[in-house]
């Protein structure tokens, strides 16, 4: 009896010792993808790396075996495998192999992150902040005085919170000029004009945007979704141009501002015609309006692009899924009409029937920027004042992996990565 207990004593030690790697499946097997992503940056902040195993089982992850590790997938409710030497090296063996479209990613540092967001917002009123929580992963807010004072740079990957850069207050006058919430918004952000030494909220705005700019092109990762794409673009083509009416800055439009705008200047957008009723809930024609979108909800999807693994690795990353199809879901900004994207931003996820992108990519100096059209990936016509998504009811979320393959981006290492 006491040979044979030894006998399995000796057994469990050497699986022990075979139990190398934890694999963190990103397939539909998967229980619960957003915490996974959770899972790797809990990794990473501990200074260990983790491998980002590109469409291998639909972008998984491997972690050195730890007690820790484990107990972690085990406490957030993330589906892993404990997995043997051997098995790790046929693995990456399969991987290795030219002709399948694979490849590693070395993860190698938490990247910080921040969300720029009025600090009065609730957390749940945008898709990332509401992710990155449920995800627990840590973020930090700036706003207007950490921007203009020059903190950016202390960070690696900026969020632009569903804002509004051309002054104009979300274009919701007419519908909202009377509601509390609005009038509070515009008293806050004349003051904080003020405070900075600018006349008018959109020359503040302005102002915010170059400094985002400069940080994108030093080196830093920004993405945007919702009216924080389109917005953004059409505030530095319109430098030195007055597109608010009076209702937002107290003097008139240049009505030549079409002429007026400077394409250059922009990220991703280039020949759009403005919207300068100020009654009517659009910017400008970038996007991709309900009146304009012949589809219902049912069939309402974008497609991701697939990509090289091996030589486009960054969109890759970027476009990691277990599905290639996703649900499509509206935004004050929803999708971007394609004939308005510029020629070398690169597209990731579209719907080819109706002409729209919803999903691209590009870079500018040293940097890199994805803009994601729409406002919450499980909330198809999200409303204003309407409760936060539950995101414990959607924990596989395609729409919301989107957004946390952006997060883990900036730890990649860059010696293979190519657009």
């Amino acid at each position: 009896m006491k040979t044979r207990f030894s006998l399995i004593l000796v057994f469990l030690l050497s699986l022990s010792a075979q139990a190398t790697r934890i694999l963190i499946p990103m397939d539909e097997g998967q229980k619960n993808h957003l915490k996974a992503y959770g899972i790797a940056f809990w990794e990473l902040k501990r200074d260990l790396d983790v491998d980002w195993l590109l469409n291998y089982r639909d972008g998984s992850f491997m972690l050195q075996f730890s007690e820790a590790a484990e107990k972690e997938c085990r406490v957030r409710g993330v589906s892993y495998e404990v997995i043997s030497e051997g098995q790790t090296s046929q693995i990456l063996q399969e991987i290795a192999k030219p002709e399948v479209n694979m490849e590693l990613v070395k993860l190698h540092k938490a990247p910080k992150i921040a969300v720029y967001s009025p600090k009065t917002k609730q957390p749940w009123d945008d898709a990332v902040t509401l992710v990155l929580s449920y995800a627990e992963i840590p973020y930090e807010t700036v706003f207007d005085d950490e921007v203009l004072d020059g903190k950016l740079p202390l960070y690696d990957w900026l969020h632009l919170h569903h804002e509004d850069f051309t002054g104009q207050y979300g274009k919701f006058y007419a519908s909202f000029a009377n509601a509390a919430w609005y009038q509070s918004e515009v008293r806050e952000s004349e003051a904080m004009a003020a405070k900075h030494g600018y006349k008018k909220v959109s020359e503040l705005k302005l102002a915010v945007a170059k400094k985002i700019r400069d940080f994108t092109t030093g080196g830093g990762f920004l993405f945007a979704m919702c009216s924080a794409t389109d917005s953004y673009d059409i505030a530095l083509a319109a430098d030195g141009v007055d597109i608010c009416e009076s209702m937002f800055d107290g003097d008139p439009a240049d009505q030549r501002a079409d002429a007026k705008l400077n394409f250059s200047n922009t990220f991703a957008f280039k020949d759009f015609k403005l919207m300068m009723n100020p009654y009517v809930y659009e910017y400008s024609y970038i996007d991709a309006t309900p009146e304009t979108r012949a589809v219902n909800e049912p069939n309402d999807v974008f497609t991701l692009f697939d990509f090289s693994a091996k030589w486009d690795v960054i969109p890759t990353m970027l476009c990691q899924n277990h599905t290639k199809v996703v649900k499509g879901f509206y935004g004050q900004t929803t999708a971007f009409r394609k004939q308005f994207i510029k020629s070398e931003v690169l597209v990731m996820g579209e719907s080819k029937a109706l002409g729209e992108a919803r999903y691209i990519h590009g870079t500018i100096g040293k940097g890199t920027w994805t803009f994601y059209g729409g406002h919450d990936p499980e909330d198809y016509q999200h409303q204003v004042g309407e409760p936060p998504t539950d995101l414990a009811l959607h924990p596989n979320s395609p729409g919301y992996r989107l957004i946390l393959n952006n997060i883990l981006f900036p730890s990649a290492k860059k010696k293979k990565m190519k657009t």
